[in-house]
């Protein structure tokens, strides 16, 4: 695990959790409340799986993928 690869990691794990909680605010507000712990914890375990799904490999960082 490189520097090269806890950069395209941390980056795919920062758009997931920020997609997590927008979907999760956006979802609640219609009831007029948002559940701050609830979305924080939904947010922090979709960073910790998208670093776990990393593990398997990350496009970015494939050698000779021109797609």
């Amino acid at each position: 695990m490189s520097a090269e690869w806890w950069k395209a990691a941390g980056i795919r794990a920062a758009k997931t959790m920020f997609q997590t909680g927008a979907a999760l605010v956006v979802t609640q507000m219609p009831g007029g409340t948002v559940d701050w712990m609830a979305v924080g914890s939904a947010v922090i375990v979709a960073g910790v799986a998208s670093l776990g799904t990393s593990l398997a490999g990350l496009p970015e960082l494939e050698k000779g993928d021109k797609a």
